[in-house]
């Protein structure tokens, strides 16, 4: 079995240091074999929130991390650096790959840059990254669980979130529903939930599950919905995926599991 430790949209720069050290204590007792960190790093990409996201992620001790930028990760105000080098300080942190991968026997991670300079909140998927994602889940084993990771959400359960939907998502699933894609991994609305892709697109030419994170350690939580990471736990033989989500007590002050949703093979439960 594969373990995988979902954190997103932590916004170093409004976070809560006692979740922070609740979610440094869930990591080290759940030893997870890789971190999903799904965008929205920091609050304002600045070098000191760089800092302090990079030591946070080094104190977690997680053999493999996969961090991708969001669209905080981008400068805001420094119109030159967000124009000329939007992604440095986010290199300086989690080195050059903006799009990095992780593979063993049970599972395929494949994450990708949904961040544009020139959009302030929106993301995009373009032709030629549905295509590289597209070619390489086609590449994995029939057992392997093949997970991809976005910033911006490919599906919503809110009507007002429609407006951060990743542009290019209906282009995407379909075709990485037909290269065997099984979840898409997301955060950017702070809002957690599985959803089965299906219901929104029953043609897919196979079951495919929306995995949203809440916001990890940072204040701006929203929708009724506190600080939560979501654990991820494949395996290929059998062929299954337990998606779990943890959510932050202040009662108790640490991580709680709140929900599973077990899927096997194409079943959900």
């Amino acid at each position: 079995m594969t373990v995988l430790l979902q954190v997103s949209d932590p916004h170093f720069g409004t976070e809560r240091a006692e979740v922070v050290d609740a979610l440094e204590r869930f990591a080290h007792t759940l030893r997870p074999d890789a971190l999903l960190l799904s965008g929205d790093i920091t609050q304002r990409a600045t070098s000191a929130q760089f800092e302090a996201a990079r030591a946070f992620v080094a104190r977690l001790r997680v053999p493999a991390v996969l961090a991708i930028p969001g669209n905080h990760d981008i400068p805001l105000f420094n119109l030159a650096a967000r124009l000329f080098a939007p992604y440095a300080r986010f290199r300086q942190a989690f080195g050059d790959a903006l799009e990095p991968t992780f593979e063993t026997a049970d599972v395929c991670v494949l994450a990708l840059n949904t961040t544009r300079w020139y959009r302030h909140e929106d993301g995009a998927v373009s032709a030629a990254q549905i295509d590289k994602i597209a070619r390489r889940l086609e590449a994995t084993t029939p057992a392997q669980w093949r997970i991809v990771v976005v910033h911006q959400p490919v599906a919503v359960t809110r009507p007002e979130d429609r407006g951060n939907l990743l542009h290019g998502r209906e282009a995407a699933l379909r075709r990485w529903a037909a290269a065997g894609a099984d979840l898409v991994v997301g955060g950017h609305i702070h809002l957690p939930f599985v959803l089965p892709l299906r219901e929104r697109w029953p043609d897919l030419a196979r079951p495919m599950w929306a995995v949203q994170a809440g916001t990890a350690v940072s204040d701006r939580v929203r929708a009724d919905a506190g600080n939560s990471v979501n654990v991820i736990l494949v395996s290929a033989a059998p062929r299954r995926c337990s998606v779990e989500r943890w959510d932050h007590s202040a009662a108790l002050q640490r991580f709680e599991r709140v929900a599973v949703h077990r899927l096997a093979g194409d079943d959900v439960v």
